[in-house]
């Protein structure tokens, strides 16, 4: 998928300069990596919020369009106002086409509903892990990986191992073994689980309040007389 936004140079940098490109809605953000130095770019908020929503935008491999000049990139990091949906700043890297890129891709998971485990058996789907790093190409980066569920009963579960990986991505696991992807679950089970989670945090939360009066009714230890000699 091509993706491409348009930014300018940004000559200005600092705090007050940045809350001027704000009060502007622009995005002050930089472009780094590869053999040129880093370039502070700003880019018009409502073109950057609506690409942030779609989620190949943080998979995909981008084109920054800064003043005409085209430079493949990836989205490397967002800051968010802490409770407005408002973008504060942020972070592309410059990638090469010869030079593989490591990036984490979404998983998609499809025919959960006709699982035997689910349809029939009455269990739920629990997902284990929602994206995977891999390593490739740029070329080959794929938006997502597909993870399908239609042969699972209750109990069996789907590992890295068994999803279809398309040609020239490598997964990049760090750990051992043959971590579980997805898993299929007796409902009965997530339910009580959740309720033994539940009880248990309100049990914590009871006990800490108890602890808190307890030493607030206390009285206070008096203090010890000095003997004068």
């Amino acid at each position: 998928m091509q993706i491409e936004f348009n930014a300018k140079k940004r000559e200005l940098q600092g705090t007050s300069a940045s809350r001027r490109l704000r009060r502007a809605n622009r995005v002050p953000g930089i472009l780094y990596g590869g053999p040129d130095k880093p370039q502070p770019i700003d880019i018009d908020h409502n073109e950057l919020y609506q690409h942030l929503r779609k989620e190949a935008f943080h998979s995909s491999v981008l084109t920054a369009n800064v003043e005409g000049a085209k430079q493949m990139c990836l989205l490397r990091d967002v800051q968010w106002h802490a409770y407005r949906q408002i973008i504060l700043h942020v972070d592309f890297q410059r990638i090469d086409a010869a030079h593989k890129i490591h990036q984490k891709v979404p998983l998609h998971f499809v025919n959960a509903d006709i699982a035997p485990g689910v349809k029939t058996q009455g269990g739920m789907v629990q997902h284990v892990l929602t994206e995977l790093d891999v390593s490739c190409l740029p070329k080959d980066l794929p938006s997502f990986i597909e993870v399908d569920l239609k042969d699972l009963d209750i109990g069996q579960s789907v590992h890295i191992s068994q999803l279809a990986i398309p040609a020239g991505v490598e997964i990049a696991h760090h750990g051992e073994g043959d971590p579980v992807v997805a898993t299929v679950i007796i409902r009965g089970k997530a339910d009580a689980a959740e309720a033994t989670e539940a009880a248990a945090a309100a049990e914590a939360s009871a006990a800490a309040t108890a602890a808190s009066l307890e030493k607030k009714a206390a009285p206070a230890a008096p203090a010890e007389k000095t003997e004068k000699k």
